[in-house]
């Protein structure tokens, strides 16, 4: 068992795990202050649900699936305003060749867009992925293969 509730813990945690979550919640709502705030709801979560981790491999689990719900639940919402897409004044940045892809993969339902980003863009395995999610490794190659095909699929439609 992890112990839980020091302050040298949480902030090894933050210090560990914040980089990677922003990144996944960013894959997710396209947004950073969208990100930032899905990823600190899944650390103020973390403080107010004290959980016993296993080890550290658990611990890690368990806030990358926090974050994915917190980041579903913020692009939910988001959904619901009806807020028309001209009447929305996002910043412009630069385009990186990149861009299109990261877009396709927000674009992405979550059970194919989180094992895409885990896999291409955070280096896990097949395998590594099923013990973070806690879902069968074939499943997630499963996932994996579909969300591949949905991309193919997707970046074609935008060149022709």
């Amino acid at each position: 068992m992890v112990p839980f509730g020091t302050d040298e813990t949480i902030s090894r945690m933050v210090a560990d795990y914040s980089d990677m979550l922003l990144r996944l919640a960013c894959t997710r709502l396209g947004s950073t202050a969208d990100a930032e705030d899905a990823v600190q709801e899944a650390f103020l979560r973390l403080l107010t649900a004290r959980p016993v981790f296993r080890d550290q491999e658990h611990e890690k689990a368990w806030l990358i699936r926090t974050t994915l719900q917190r980041a579903g639940d913020i692009r939910r919402k988001a959904e619901r305003r009806n807020i028309p897409l001209e009447d929305v004044a996002e910043p412009v940045a630069p385009k990186s060749p990149g861009d299109e892809l990261r877009s396709a993969v927000r674009a992405l339902p979550v059970m194919y867009g989180s094992v895409i980003h885990l896999h291409y863009y955070e280096g896990y395995s097949i395998k590594e992925i099923a013990k973070l999610l806690g879902l069968p490794a074939a499943t997630v190659g499963t996932r994996l293969a579909r969300g591949r095909e949905r991309l193919r699929q997707m970046l074609r439609e935008d060149v022709v």
